[in-house]
């Protein structure tokens, strides 16, 4: 066996966060985390305060569907060249111009609507919204994995959870206190404005290097076969059968060309590594409102500790990995993530107790936010760089599909078992994940280790 490369020191781990592709997911970040609210909670708030009835406010939790769907549209972003932009701004780059003025264009549009006179037209604006929000995630995931190695990639997945979370201080606490100040329409204009964070840092980046669309399809053996056996027939329908064997055929064959009987196990990880702390979200607040706590000290609570130990724990995750490599931190991220639920088995049991709920969200968020760092780092190793948005597109929509739903069933347990049993179960939910980190992480070829500094 190959002897490993030198490990980092812990000054060329930090220096890392000095990169110029790292501080760029950090405004990248602010930009896909900008939109999420205005289409959930914040317009919740907005269309409620206007006189909404809550059973109309209620189907609008359906546009986030967008986003668990969003493979649908990947394979587009990942090979369609857009007129002009594609040509002027790069493949990535052009795509998320694209997706940004969707979705300022949305967010304007909200400003001059009154919800109660035009409620149709709100709920078709925040579609557009959640659109483009949805495929600029697309694109920026593309141009976050091609934009650096593979060593790198959990340094900026840290930077880019501490913009997205920068981007929900924005559209929540931010777009409220703008409203509740001056009006509605103002908090949404601000929000529009502050797109442009985005589109500026999107014009002074450079487009990540790649081959050209053509040249792509063209080295794919799939398509090459595709064109000697269909000589003679008109040529738009060959490019358009060519484009679609590139485009949506070959992402996933390639998958299970290049990890062959893993490729189950592999995909079998992906499902299960968040499945713990996804089963377990839906019952939290639940759990401390029952317990006593007040809505102030919930929000407090989970906003001070919550959000600094989420971003903490991502920098962590980043430091770690850049240190250490991938496979023992991704032991690490499982365990913890599985672990950290018994903190609330112990806060049911010990009734209103605020240190204890502080000691939960903060075990919580820090393990989330490790866990969360090193799992977008060890996707993007999987991700082939030929095929970087739908490839991706697919981890991320398996990754969170099986906790959602299983998180629907979480009151029916806390009912017949209570909080307890619930927080238990969801913790031994971890434990696959835990085992399958495990045997990924003795496997050298699927674990890409710390550059010699």
């Amino acid at each position: 066996m190959p002897p490993s490369p030198a490990r980092r020191s812990w000054h060329d781990a930090l220096a890392i966060y000095l990169r110029a592709p790292v501080i760029t997911m950090l405004f990248l970040g602010f930009s896909a985390g900008l939109p999420f609210l205005l289409v959930f909670s914040t317009l919740s708030a907005w269309l409620r305060s206007s006189g909404v009835e809550v059973a109309a406010i209620g189907f609008f939790a359906w546009i986030g569907m967008l986003y668990s769907i969003k493979f649908f549209w990947a394979p587009v972003v990942d090979r369609l060249a857009l007129p002009l932009l594609t040509r002027t701004f790069g493949q990535r780059r052009g795509w998320m111009l694209l997706a940004q003025a969707m979705i300022a264009a949305g967010l304007v549009g909200l400003s001059g609507v009154d919800p109660v006179d035009h409620l149709p037209l709100v709920a078709a604006l925040a579609l557009l919204v959640a659109f483009g929000s949805a495929t600029q995630d697309i694109a920026i995931d593309a141009f976050r994995i091609e934009s650096a190695p593979d060593d790198v990639q959990a340094a900026m997945a840290s930077t880019y959870i501490i913009g997205y979370r920068g981007g929900l201080l924005a559209a929540g606490a931010g777009a409220l206190y703008v409203a509740s100040l001056v009006s509605w329409e103002a908090a949404y204009l601000c929000m529009a404005a502050l797109v442009g964070i985005g589109a500026v840092t999107v014009l002074l980046r450079p487009e990540p290097e790649r081959n050209s669309l053509g040249t792509q399809l063209i080295h794919e053996p799939r398509v090459r076969a595709f064109l000697r056996a269909s000589r003679g027939r008109p040529k738009p329908l060959r490019r358009l059968v060519a484009w679609t064997i590139g485009a949506i055929v070959c992402p996933f064959t390639d998958f299970f060309t290049r990890h062959r009987r893993r490729a189950i196990w592999l995909l079998v990880f992906v499902a299960v590594f968040r499945i713990s702390d996804l089963a377990m979200a839906s019952m939290a607040n639940p759990l401390y409102i029952d317990l006593g706590f007040s809505l102030a000290t919930i929000a407090n609570v989970t906003n001070v500790f919550g959000i600094a130990m989420s971003i903490g724990g991502g920098i962590l995750g980043g430091l770690l990995v850049a240190r250490y490599g991938i496979g023992p931190i991704l032991v690490l991220g499982a365990a913890a993530a599985a672990l950290t639920n018994l903190l609330f088995v112990a806060l049911s049991l010990s009734g209103q107790h605020l240190p204890m709920l502080v000691m939960a969200i903060v075990g919580d968020n820090l393990a989330n936010g490790l866990a969360s760092a090193v799992f977008i780092a060890f996707l993007s190793s999987l991700t082939s760089r030929a095929y970087t948005a739908t490839q991706y597109a697919l981890f991320s929509s398996l990754m969170t599909l099986p906790g959602k739903f299983l998180s629907g069933f979480g009151g029916l347990l806390v009912n017949a078992e209570g909080y307890a049993t619930f927080f238990l179960v969801s913790s031994v939910l971890g434990l696959p994940a835990v085992l399958l980190a495990i045997w990924i992480s003795r496997d050298r070829a699927l674990m890409p280790a710390p550059r010699a500094a």
